[in-house]
């Protein structure tokens, strides 16, 4: 019988070694036939399926989502290709051991995913919100979870499928090294989520225009499902800790629990009713750690708790910020220095500050009005830090020539000029686009 030291031991099972915290990168990328523009479904000729088993031809491991019929994931040397709902591809990579190595595994993915694209034609986008299409444009990929949340996501928002079928994001997933590590880590990055979103914002455009935001993908997830996203204030409590967390995800709605191979809908039920011996015996279902680790992939605050932290707030971006998204983070979160400097620019932030930063930067980004300056002022300040941090880890390329501060060039440059790249995009768009939205299928693609 699962108990609930069992859902909090599992955190502390995450906790990793001080001297040997690793980096996972995970990102996503719209793929788009190279003629029409639009977005490949699965059982096309040369869709999404034939993608997949194109990559096993190369020496991946399929995963399917019934007994061995569809094909929806792939594994290999700790990597995994999955799939989103609108049928954007994700690399969640492996636990590497610097920017280096996540650099490396970044381009060896997306150089495979090009070469099988020049063969079946197609591209790919690293933007946040795909800048042409309409929802109804995207196909759904079979996968039983997404047949799940597709009924109900329009119960407890607005713009879930939205969110969903239109958006790419990347992630930054970081160890800690005890409790009080991911206590200390979890609330510098809720601190940070909405400066992170102002500056990798890459979202500008809806339907081939310019919206009224930098981040579109942003304002998707603020009307997607309440219960479950968000900036979790109780993570500001005194007695916050690896027990409220699970609390906290205890009493959010389930979405399903797998057995035999099938999805069956838990939307009724919290993790907490599932516990419930009455439930569970009604169902015919016993709870098992494995439906936990899936529960606690379906929250998704900006910030989410696994064995490692999750930052979940900044879009998709092209080859010139990809690698320097990890970069950014890892030099504030994985020194002790950074942390303090960090830390002495949001003390005192207030739950208001947090809900301002969050709510403004998906529209105003970089240019949000904050304090006594704006949210640039505080990037450039972030940006310092992170790039000391790096400089004190110094751990250097195979050839030798260069540490992790590398990746930091081209975001160092935006920064330096003000800009997002959400604001390049927009400033080509009105310039020398000549609003025409299909020179960034041009000069914008992986």
């Amino acid at each position: 019988m699962l108990k609930k030291n069992d859902l909090i031991d599992y955190f502390y099972k995450g906790i990793k070694n001080k001297n040997d915290l690793r980096i996972g990168v995970e990102h996503e990328k719209f793929v788009l036939k190279k003629d029409s523009l639009h977005q490949l479904s699965y059982e096309e000729p040369n869709g999404i399926k034939d993608i997949l088993s194109k990559f096993v031809n190369k020496g991946w491991k399929a995963k399917y989502d019934d007994k061995n019929t569809t094909i929806i994931a792939l594994e290999r040397f700790g990597e995994s290709i999955t799939l989103e709902p609108g049928g954007q591809i994700e690399l969640s990579g492996a636990q590497l051991k610097n920017i280096h190595q996540t650099c490396t595994e970044t381009n060896r993915h997306l150089k495979e995913l090009k070469d099988i694209g020049e063969e079946f034609g197609f591209i790919l986008l690293g933007l946040g919100v795909e800048p042409s299409l309409s929802i109804d444009d995207f196909p759904w990929m079979p996968k039983q979870r997404y047949s799940i949340m597709k009924k109900y996501m329009p119960k407890v928002g607005t713009l879930g499928h939205h969110m969903m079928k239109r958006t790419c994001t990347n992630q930054v997933n970081l160890d800690y090294h005890s409790e009080e590590d991911m206590i200390a880590k979890y609330r510098l990055m809720l601190n940070l989520e909405g400066i992170a979103t102002a500056i990798f914002a890459n979202s500008p455009f809806d339907q081939k225009k310019v919206s009224k935001y930098k981040s579109l993908r942003s304002h998707f997830w603020h009307h997607t499902d309440k219960d479950r996203t968000g900036l979790l204030p109780f993570v500001f409590d005194k007695d916050f800790n690896f027990e409220k967390y699970a609390e906290y995800a205890l009493d959010v709605p389930m979405y399903f629990v797998i057995k035999n191979h099938k999805y069956i809908d838990m939307t009724n039920y919290t993790f907490r009713d599932f516990m419930k011996n009455n439930i569970s015996k009604n169902l015919n279902i016993e709870p098992t750690i494995e439906d936990w680790i899936n529960h606690l992939s379906t929250l998704f605050p900006q910030v989410r708790l696994k064995q490692f932290l999750e930052i979940r707030s900044m879009d998709a971006c092209s080859w010139n910020l990809i690698c320097s998204q990890p970069a950014f983070w890892i030099g504030i979160l994985y020194n002790d220095e950074a942390i303090d400097k960090v830390n002495e620019i949001v003390e005192g932030w207030t739950p208001n500050d947090r809900n301002l930063i969050n709510n403004l930067a998906p529209i105003e980004g970089l240019q949000t009005k904050f304090k006594n300056g704006d949210l640039l002022d505080i990037a450039q300040k972030l940006f310092e830090i992170s790039k000391s941090g790096l400089e004190k880890r110094n751990i250097l390329v195979k050839n030798g020539k260069y540490n992790e501060t590398f990746y930091l060039r081209d975001l160092e440059q935006n920064l330096s000029n003000g800009y997002s790249p959400a604001d390049l995009l927009v400033s080509k768009y009105n310039g020398e686009w000549k609003k025409n939205i299909k020179k960034l299928y041009e000069e914008e693609i992986f």
